[in-house]
């Protein structure tokens, strides 16, 4: 399954090495994003949204709770593996 293995060429992210890197340029690129909350003023339609970081931790908990419904749906509409050859 992995192109890189079947046709020779080697990617960016083949490397294990490159991972790391990726993981630490990301977090530090989110880790600036939260601190530029300091340097706007905001105009909160509701209280919460004038906390630090809200929209940053509301994405982040949005996201993992997609993930968990997805895991759910998955369980109620998941077909057989002979669905189709049957």
């Amino acid at each position: 399954m992995n192109e890189s293995r079947d046709t020779g060429k080697k990617y960016w992210l083949d490397d294990p090495r490159k991972h790391d890197k990726f993981c630490w340029w990301l977090l530090g690129i989110c880790i600036v994003v939260l601190l530029a909350d300091f340097g706007y003023t905001k105009h909160p339609v509701f209280a919460w949204e004038g906390w630090f970081g809200f929209f940053a931790f509301f994405g982040f908990v949005a996201c993992v709770g997609l993930v968990l419904a997805a895991k759910v749906m998955r369980k109620l509409i998941k077909r057989d593996e002979d669905y189709y050859d049957r």
